[in-house]
């Protein structure tokens, strides 16, 4: 291979080169769809502009279509990582590529994560090779990949992006507001978790006083405010219900009380890490308030999180609670997610109640389910074909499709690996052997 070839392919990798959509015919697929047909036995997937033109049994394939055998694997929607820093964070290591930390004195809640998002960050490739094809990234919180710089109660703005690398795989922007009332923000909070949450609902009522006296604000009469403008601002879609707030909540006590503070303010929450959560579940669903859960956490690294257990999913999905199961935080590891959800499913959650919370959960939870999700005619394309069972560590990806375009399972390390494997004469001086 030549230096030329090989920077070529390393630059269609970096840049999301791909070939427009197409019509695609995924056949003699056993298809998990995630929605209202369930799983379909020797079924068809035709993908036309880059959605999901019919599924089913007796799809006819048009002439000219690229078919592609399943050979009776398993096809399911493409996997969703949520509570992840994938594109925003390039090497945790060097601080200068991490653009998930970036809340300040007038950019806490208005803090905008997608604009430090680069499509073509090299841990993205590795998420596809996973069957990762959406991502809902999150600003850094307090307990959840290390903490907000300074004493800032909220985050940020969380967005959605596709793996496709494209230019514009920045689907949705302030999908969310994030925020922590655990040990982690208590630490640079007052101490306490009290002076949390009465820091919580003090800012949000702060800012509804400000979204109900804007004309004072602008001419000078009003009290002044210790938010913001731009915090101000980014806080009246979540105080009239039209955005979430995710909550980073562990122990029963502070879980109760996230609940009673939504109900009271009439809040969209996400409760996010809940590792306690399962000794209250009914009371969970019984909120109605979805939840982010990582399956690994079954040791307590705080005494918030004394009751931890590997079944926490399982007890929680078995109540009624809508979940998304997050991979560890940082992107190098939301290929991950599926594998969480496997310690899931061996520690007593359904499978289809895992996968659920891997595909068509968080796309509800986020609210892009009416773009992806499911496998249903109307949907954008996002589609795996797998190996064997998602969830077993041996099974892998042997096609992805996104947005209705097959992606490379390649990555920068893998084309790094073959560049220099076997070096020619056209390799550096320093590179020979």
């Amino acid at each position: 291979m030549t230096i030329k070839s090989t920077l070529l392919g390393a630059a269609a990798l970096l840049l999301g080169m791909s070939a427009s959509a197409e019509t695609i015919a995924i056949t003699h697929a056993k298809i998990a769809t995630m929605g209202k047909d369930g799983v379909i036995q020797n079924g068809t997937i035709l993908v036309k502009d880059g959605r999901i033109a019919a599924v089913g049994s007796g799809v006819a394939v048009p002439a000219g279509a690229r078919t592609i055998d399943a050979g009776g694997h398993l096809v399911t929607p493409g996997l969703v990582a949520t509570g992840t820093d994938l594109g925003a964070t390039e090497v945790e290591g060097e601080s200068t590529t991490v653009d998930a930390n970036g809340a300040t004195d007038s950019l806490s809640a208005a803090f905008d994560v997608s604009l430090g998002i680069n499509p073509a960050s090299m841990v993205i490739p590795p998420a596809r090779m996973g069957g990762v094809t959406r991502a809902v990234v999150t600003p850094q919180i307090s307990g959840r990949g290390g903490a907000s710089k300074g004493e800032k109660l909220f985050a940020g703005q969380a967005a959605v992006i596709d793996l496709s690398g494209d230019p514009h795989s920045i689907t949705a922007r302030h999908v969310a507001v994030m925020v922590d009332v655990g040990s982690a923000a208590a630490a640079h909070l007052g101490g306490s978790h009290a002076s949390v949450l009465q820091a919580l609902e003090a800012d949000l009522e702060e800012a509804a006083s400000y979204g109900a006296n804007k004309s004072g604000y602008e001419h000078g009469t009003h009290r002044p405010y210790h938010m913001s403008r731009e915090d101000m601002e980014a806080l009246q879609p979540v105080i009239s219900g039209k955005e979430p707030l995710v909550v980073g909540v562990h122990r029963v006590a502070d879980i109760r009380r996230v609940i009673e503070l939504g109900k009271r303010l009439k809040l969209k929450l996400i409760l996010d890490g809940v590792e306690e959560g399962w000794l209250i579940a009914g009371e969970i669903a019984a909120s109605g308030y979805p939840a982010l859960v990582d399956p690994q956490y079954d040791l307590p690294e705080s005494f918030e999180q004394l009751n931890a257990r590997f079944e926490n999913a399982g007890i929680l999905a078995a109540a009624g609670v809508r979940l998304a199961i997050e991979p560890p935080h940082s992107g190098d590891y939301a290929r991950q997610v599926r594998y969480n959800a496997g310690y899931a499913v061996a520690h007593g959650m359904k499978w289809e109640a895992a996968m659920e919370a891997l595909t068509h959960g968080p796309a509800v939870i986020f609210g892009f389910a009416e773009k992806e999700g499911s496998i249903e005619p109307g949907l954008e394309a996002d589609l795996v074909v797998w190996s064997g069972d998602p969830l077993e560590m041996l099974t892998l990806p042997e096609h992805v499709v996104i947005k209705g375009v097959e992606v490379p399972l390649t990555s920068r390390a893998q084309a790094l690996a073959r560049r220099y494997a076997t070096p020619d004469a056209a390799v550096p001086p320093t590179y020979r052997h």
